[in-house]
């Protein structure tokens, strides 16, 4: 039995809450996940998970073998990449993750700039409106918008983005202007999901915090599509800032009760805490966040 294996088959389990789920991440059968489970149950001879039908139990003896084994993993991964070089030389691979809309436009072109730089590094740009695990998903760096709910990623700030409510000229002329929060529940409003911290119809009033929400008249699943749908004149939708200063600008959006808005969101780059940090996310982190607080202060 490969133990390193196994102690990465129970953390797969455990992390997902279930044997399928854990097939699932791990992109194995679930007959082979189950079977690995059991043998390094009976190589310990102590039962490290009870199955029952909500899910997975992890025993007293199970807890403590899976907080050892992620440990011994971890420590596994890091002398790995000390002897690849990665800690010493600018060079290998670099998983980079951002929400789509801010990445194309202001981490991209910075990312580009850094190749250029240093050849001998590769880069993975992942762009998605969900936030990814950085120890799952094997993320080096992150950009994350929001106030962090993860206290052990170490994070530097490069800037806000402003919470925007807006609509188009068209259907402002069509429906009026809200000039209070409380207008809102007469109006048309475009929901979507498609971004993890998509800003809350929150608004602040003599330093209270309060929300009202228009009705839904259209539900969608991307920001792209929520921005196509106001620019259509269907109703009054919520973004962030940089997600629509084009329109903005041009006036095909217009912003609307800016004089209620609640405080900007910050903007994070964030790494786990490894130490010693390698060199070319050291190098990489160095790069990026003074070009990113330059070209947010514009």
């Amino acid at each position: 039995m490969d133990r390193f294996e196994a102690m990465s088959v129970l953390l797969a389990v455990v992390e997902a809450g279930s044997l399928s789920a854990g097939a699932r991440r791990l992109h194995a059968p679930l007959a082979t996940v189950s079977r690995k489970v059991t043998d390094l149950e009976k190589h310990l001879g102590v039962r490290l998970v009870l199955r029952t039908r909500r899910g997975l139990a992890v025993t007293e003896e199970g807890r403590a073998f899976v907080a050892a084994s992620r440990r011994i993993l971890e420590e596994l991964d890091a002398a790995e990449r000390q002897a690849n070089g990665d800690y010493s030389a600018l060079r290998g691979g670099l998983h980079v993750t951002a929400p789509i809309a801010f990445g194309e436009r202001h981490l991209l072109p910075i990312a580009l700039e850094f190749l250029k730089e240093q050849p001998d590094i590769n880069l993975r740009l992942s762009l998605v409106d969900r936030q990814l695990s950085l120890a799952d998903e094997h993320v080096d760096v992150a950009l994350r918008i929001g106030h962090l709910a993860d206290s052990s990623l170490i994070a530097t700030r490069v800037g806000t983005v402003r919470r925007v409510i807006c609509a188009s000229p068209d259907y402002l002329a069509r429906r009026g202007v809200p000039r209070q929060p409380d207008d809102l529940a007469q109006h048309d409003g475009i929901s979507f999901q498609g971004f993890a911290t998509a800003p809350e119809w929150r608004y602040r009033r003599d330093g209270a915090a309060f929300a009202v929400e228009p009705r839904y008249k259209l539900a969608v699943n991307t920001t792209e599509a929520a921005i196509q749908a106001a620019l259509a004149g269907i109703g009054i939708i919520r973004v962030l800032s940089y997600q629509i200063s084009d329109q903005l600008r041009s006036g095909a959006l217009q912003e609307l009760l800016t004089e209620f808005a609640p405080e900007p969101l910050p903007v994070n780059v964030v790494h786990g805490p490894a130490d010693p940090l390698p060199l070319k996310v050291r190098c990489f982190l160095d790069w990026i966040a003074p070009r990113l607080r330059a070209q947010m202060a514009r």
